[in-house]
Formats: C-alpha cells, sequence, structure tokens
C-alpha cells in the first residue's frame, strides 16, 4: 500500500508544459497509474490529473486546467495505455481528446445510460463472417455485459466488449457523505475486492488526516488482503477446473476457498471481507484462539493445494485446453497498460507490493509471481504460484503478530486543498482511490479506480484468432470485474 499526499497548489502547470512533462516522462519509462478529468472552478474548463509510477519506484501526480471547448491532443496513439482514460475523460466530461483512434464509450456514465443501444460496434465485412452477440443477460446471477464476436467460421478475429450496464453513481455516491464514514459503501464498489477497496480508502483518508497506521493496524490489514486473494484464486480455479470439466479441481478448489472464507469471517464476522477494514482503527482482532484456528486453516490449505495443484498441473486435459489459449504477449500488455495477475502472466513484473510497497510488505518482502507465455495456462499457473506464496506469508506474519487487539484513533479535521492518492495491490491488479479535499476540508472529488478497467481490452485482444469456443476460459482466466468498471 502506497498513498503520495499533494498540496493541490503543489499540482499546476500550463497545459503545454503539463502535456510534454507527460509525453517525456512517459517515454522515459514512467508508467501511468491514473488519468482523469475533473471539473475546475472556472465552468469553461476542466482539470487534468495524471498520476505516475516513476523509474525510481515512486509516485508522482501533476494537473493542469484545459479549456473545454478546444479539447487536447490524444496521447493514446503514442501510449496505447492511456485509451481507456481518454475515452473516459471525452464520456463523462464531453472534453474531446482529439485524434484518439478509438473513442468509444466506457460505461455510459449519467443521462449517457439512454443512449447505450447506440454503442459503435466495430465491424468485419465477408460473405462468410457472422457476429456472435452474448449478453447482456446472462444465465445464472453473472453480472450484465454485452460480448460481440466477429467469427470465421469457429475463430473469433475480435471481440468487442460492451459494458456500462449497472453504473451505479459511486462517486457522486462518495461525495455526499461524511468522509470519514465511507467504508461500508467503498466495501461495496466491486465486492470480491471489499478489503482492498476498504484498504485504499482508509489509507488515502489516514493521509489527509494527518494519521499514519501502527503496526498492528497494517499487519491486519495485509492478513484480510491476502486472505481475499487466497480466496479469489480459488474461486478462479474452481471456476477454470469447472469450464474445461477438470472436476477433481472444481470440487477441490471450491471446498478450500469455503475454508479461506470462513477463515475472514471468523476474524471480522463477513466471509467476504466487509467490516475488516476502517480508517484509524484495527476492528478485526485476532486473539489466541483465532490465532490458533487460522494457523490451522492456513496449514489445511497447504497440504491439500499440494495435492489438487499437482493433479491440475499435470493432467494432459487440463494441459490441453489451457496452453496456447487465449495469449496475450508480453509486449501487448505493456502496450494496454495491463496490471495485476493478467499483467504479471504475460511477463510484466508489475505487483505494487513489491514495487509501491508499504508496510508490512516493505519489512516482509513478497516476490512478485511472473509467467511469461501469456495464456491461460499462464493465468492459471499464476494464481496457483501466488497461492502458495501468500499462504507462506501469511504464516510469517503470523508468527510476527501472534495477537491484534481491538483499537481505534479518532479521525479529526482533513488537510484542506490537498490530494491523497492510495494504491493498493488487490488479488485482481492495482485498486486506486484518489481522495481531495476543498479550502473547508470537505471532499471535493473523488476517483475510484478497479484493475478491471484496465485488463478489460487484454480479454479483448486474448480471444483474438482462438475458437469462440475458448471464450469461456479466457474469460474465467481473466476473472474482470462487471461492477468494478461501471462505477
Amino acid at each position: 500500500m502506497t498513498t503520495l499526499l499533494v498540496p493541490v497548489k503543489d499540482l499546476g502547470a500550463e497545459p503545454r508544459e503539463f502535456f510534454a512533462s507527460l509525453h517525456a516522462r512517459l517515454e522515459g519509462g514512467a508508467r501511468a497509474v491514473t488519468f482523469y478529468g475533473q471539473p475546475s472552478e472556472d465552468p469553461a474548463r476542466l482539470e487534468l490529473t495524471a498520476v505516475l509510477e516513476e523509474k525510481g519506484r515512486r509516485l508522482s501526480a501533476t494537473r493542469t486546467a484545459i479549456p473545454r471547448e478546444k479539447g487536447f491532443h490524444a496521447l493514446t496513439r503514442d501510449f496505447p495505455a492511456l485509451h481507456v482514460f481518454e475515452r473516459e475523460i471525452f464520456e463523462q466530461h464531453g472534453v474531446k481528446p482529439h485524434d484518439h483512434p478509438w473513442l468509444k464509450p466506457v460505461r455510459f456514465p449519467g443521462a449517457g445510460a439512454e443512449r447505450i443501444a447506440e454503442y459503435p460496434f466495430y465491424s468485419i465485412e465477408g460473405a462468410q463472417v457472422h457476429e456472435v452477440a452474448v449478453g447482456p443477460i446472462h444465465a445464472g446471477v453473472i453480472e450484465p455485459g454485452h460480448f460481440r464476436f466477429m467469427c470465421l467460421g469457429e475463430t473469433v478475429h475480435h471481440l468487442e466488449i460492451h459494458l456500462g450496464y449497472q453504473h451505479r453513481g459511486v462517486e457522486r455516491l462518495l461525495l455526499a457523505r461524511d468522509p470519514r464514514v465511507l467504508a461500508p459503501l467503498v466495501e461495496t464498489i466491486a465486492g470480491d475486492a471489499s478489503v482492498a477497496h476498504a484498504w485504499a480508502y482508509a489509507d488515502a483518508l489516514e493521509a489527509l488526516a494527518g494519521l499514519r497506521a501502527g503496526p498492528d493496524v497494517e499487519a491486519s490489514r495485509a492478513l484480510g488482503l491476502e486472505l481475499e486473494r487466497i480466496a479469489m484464486h480459488l474461486a478462479g480455479l474452481a471456476g477454470l477446473a469447472t469450464d474445461i470439466a477438470f472436476l477433481q479441481g472444481a470440487a477441490t478448489y471450491g471446498r478450500l476457498r469455503t475454508t479461506a472464507i470462513n477463515a475472514s469471517m471468523l476474524v471480522c464476522g463477513s466471509r467476504f471481507g466487509r467490516g475488516w477494514v476502517r480508517p484509524a482503527a484495527l476492528r478485526a482482532p485476532v486473539d489466541a484462539a483465532k490465532h490458533a484456528a487460522l494457523r490451522s486453516a492456513l496449514e489445511l490449505l497447504a497440504r491439500d493445494l499440494a495435492i489438487v495443484n499437482a493433479h491440475f498441473q499435470s493432467a494432459s486435459t487440463v494441459l490441453h485446453r489451457l496452453r496456447g489459449v487465449g495469449t496475450v504477449t508480453r509486449e501487448q500488455a505493456l502496450e494496454v497498460g495491463l496490471v495485476g495477475m493478467a499483467a504479471r502472466a504475460s511477463g510484466v513484473v508489475r505487483d505494487n507490493r513489491a514495487s509501491l510497497p508499504g508496510e508490512p510488505y516493505t519489512s516482509r518482502p513478497i516476490a512478485p509471481v511472473v509467467e511469461q507465455t501469456g495464456d491461460c495456462w499462464a493465468r492459471a499457473r499464476v494464481r496457483i504460484r501466488e497461492l502458495d506464496a501468500s499462504i507462506a506469508w501469511l504464516g510469517a506474519l503470523l508468527d510476527a503478530h501472534p495477537a491484534l487487539e481491538r483499537a481505534a484513533d479518532p479521525v479529526g479535521a482533513l488537510a484542506p486543498d490537498t490530494l491523497a492518492i492510495s494504491v493498493c495491490e488487490g488479488w485482481r491488479g492495482e485498486v486506486v482511490h484518489a481522495l481531495e479535499t476543498d479550502g473547508a476540508s470537505r471532499l471535493r472529488a473523488y476517483r475510484v479506480q478497479d484493475p478491471s478497467l484496465r485488463n478489460w481490452m487484454g480479454l479483448a485482444l486474448a480471444v483474438r484468432e482462438n475458437d469462440i469456443s475458448d471464450f469461456p476460459i479466457c474469460n474465467k482466466s481473466f476473472d474482470l470485474s462487471y461492477c468494478g468498471n461501471d462505477l
């Protein structure tokens, strides 16, 4: 967990200087963490904020204000990883990034929801080309999303992913309440990453309040985050095993997920980690009995995972279905800005627990798990190896913290005219929360970014030149969030 705190007065730059500096730093190896717009005090202008991870493993932020009517020249042709940010700016604020190569809606916010049927799908012409439309309504309880496949025979030449069916106005809701009591709402932004989002929010708020979490608070949050990672990796492997009819894996990974989420419930009262993280507080105590139960759960997971993983990774049917399917090359992953396990499966060493570590990951490092082939097999392997790494890491954490006692400090006034940006490495990838106060210490803006926003394009690339029947395993191997995208 890393948080950057910047007085707003230190952010400003003239547009020409802003774009020249941004271009030069990206060209020099910096990485865009987020790039977003927000209303300016001058209604004729729009503020643009860029947050970068610099080569020295630190965050930086810069801002400019541009004329709404004039717009700005898009950076996407030179840096395709910015494509979704510039599309989002246009969609949310009506300010055009000129010469953007793929200026399409991201999520149809606000009044734009009325135009969702007007989405401009790409089309491929040819007498034998056909389209297959899936969704937005799916079987079971899956969330809404539309997938349009352009196929020649059984081969997918292009997949377009159309989202935005459940835009909830999350950022607007976050501005309507006291910033110190937003945790219950933040936990529902993406329910399978409750701890990651809550930790990012809490860290940013604490920075604004001039508070610093103590070692036990940080250890407690890391315990919740890694249990969340374990549970969701097990859920994903169970789903992947189901999709390829490897029933031993489907049953065993699913059973072990229950062990992981029950461990979360034991500590915080929720199987999904809700209530675990609160600003300036340790709300999930661990006494001797819970410590022993957690130890037992980790030992069970390690023992049984070793058995099922060995069967999964050696089964010829698994290897046949996952190897070489849904490949995203390292070059593609870098180009479109993939994050999290999707990036690491394509050989991109991108794990903020290592590159932008806060405590307890600074004093107790965890090595990124990286695979090179970028296919469904690599994405499964990343999950398997990260399970082992997280279980071992949690064992060492429990050794260092045999007890975590309930505690809470008051959260006072927030620093005025200040921007706080927190980055947390959730199980899916980096979760970004940016909280900005005005001169009266009230929240002026709240930016939320789930890793799914950046990774949906990776799924579209993965499916190209694969059989349409391979889509379910490609989709499950990425395991992206609809609600995390449709804020």
